[in-house]
């Protein structure tokens, strides 16, 4: 029974990762390399916004029900927020930034492990598919950092540990560089484009993933290789996967490609930083973004064994305990 169950948490994984990244990298080369003129995110139609929702809400329910739910007003729109309390919990709470596509059901195999340890707070992007509604182009990471901050000061938050995973890692990121007083702690988790440029290959294999018109078999083939996993591992009605799946159909995300970390810029960082990577990570390349870590003054790193860009749902219980005692290290 135990091997069946952990099949199925992997082809879940598998699901959820893989559709994170070509939801992202999708968008990037369509959006962020070809698109000048900056413009609002939205879904394509009321059915698409209405699909989206129902998606969303059957995956939330996949998690603890939230103690708040709020929609915080920022200079770039309206932010969703949701707050799990942990009672017992001392020490700063804890920020969870998703992927581009995902919103904040992405944690659901997180959650648990990391309520355990702190007070917990998730937001949905601004210009991204999710509750959060955009009115006011966002340009570039000085931009992303604003929203962000805005919706900590409206959360009342002074400083929180700040966790990214994927192009979640590049918003940390972008917080940590322009408002690095509302940073306790930095968690990059997977950092799609923080610490270098994706591979080509990888870029490349996005393309077929993400096209609607293809046979399913060839995009799942993609998929699977963009995640480093075996294509008979997919899962196709996981409600997560379903989720991120309409959140780069559904919805015309308007974001800026994230631009890597300059040499300067990494040096810069003064939080400590925590960077988990995947030791067959097709985006980070693992153990090849440790020259780049290196730069950092205050980090640890740590390259996951056997693991892929899906990380974060891979080893959740054993990464709450190393973020949870990276935590309590440096509450200040």
């Amino acid at each position: 029974m135990a091997t069946v169950h952990q099949a199925s948490r992997r082809r879940r994984w598998v699901r959820r990762s893989a559709a994170v990244v070509v939801c992202a990298l999708a968008a990037a080369q369509v959006v962020g390399w070809f698109t000048a003129t900056p413009k609002v995110g939205h879904f394509r139609s009321a059915a698409d916004r209405a699909a989206y929702a129902d998606a969303y809400q059957r995956a939330l329910a996949l998690m603890p029900v939230p103690t708040r739910t709020l929609d915080l007003q920022t200079t770039f729109g309206s932010v969703r927020a949701y707050q799990w309390e942990n009672p017992d919990a001392t020490g700063a709470p804890v920020v969870l930034l998703p992927g581009r596509g995902s919103g904040v059901p992405m944690w659901s195999e997180n959650l648990p492990s990391l309520l355990t340890h702190r007070t917990i707070y998730a937001l949905d992007a601004i210009g991204d598919a999710g509750m959060s509604s955009q009115s006011v182009p966002v340009t570039g990471a000085s931009d992303q950092a604003v929203w962000i901050d805005e919706a900590l000061a409206g959360l009342q938050l002074e400083h929180a540990h700040v966790v990214g995973h994927s192009f979640g890692a590049a918003s940390a990121a972008a917080l940590a560089v322009n408002r690095p007083q509302r940073v306790a702690t930095l968690t990059l988790l997977e950092p799609a484009f923080v610490l270098g440029w994706p591979p080509l290959g990888t870029l490349a294999w996005s393309v077929p993933a993400s096209l609607p018109f293809l046979p399913r078999s060839w995009r799942n083939a993609a998929i699977a290789r963009i995640a480093g996993e075996d294509p008979g591992q997919i899962d196709p009605n996981d409600p997560v996967a379903a989720m991120i799946t309409l959140g780069g159909t559904a919805y015309s995300s308007q974001l800026p490609t994230p631009r890597p970390l300059s040499d300067d810029q990494l040096r810069g960082l003064t939080m400590p930083v925590y960077v988990a990577l995947a030791d067959a990570s097709t985006i980070t390349r693992g153990a090849a973004s440790l020259t780049k870590t290196a730069l950092i003054g205050d980090v640890t790193t740590r390259v996951w064994p056997k693991t892929t860009h899906s990380l974060p749902m891979q080893v959740a219980e054993p990464l709450a305990k190393d973020l949870g005692e990276f935590w309590t290290a440096n509450d200040g």
